[in-house]
């Protein structure tokens, strides 16, 4: 399955796995878009992204560590 920015959810669990040791609540945006633009799966356009993107997909990794 292929991931774009809106897939949060499989994105937050690929994140989860792959940085089990990261506290999400002070990863940067920089490093937060590099991982996910990193992961196997994700096809989607890099520039895609935003803040406001950024910032929900770290408020579920944080609750998904939670």
């Amino acid at each position: 399955m292929n991931y774009l920015w809106t897939d949060i959810q499989d994105i937050v669990c690929e994140l989860a796995d792959k940085h089990p040791d990261v506290d999400p609540q002070y990863v940067r945006f920089t490093d937060l878009h590099r991982w996910i633009c990193e992961l196997p799966n994700f096809k989607d356009d890099p520039k895609k992204s935003n803040e406001k993107i950024l910032e929900a997909i770290q408020m579920a990794w944080i609750n998904e560590v939670d």
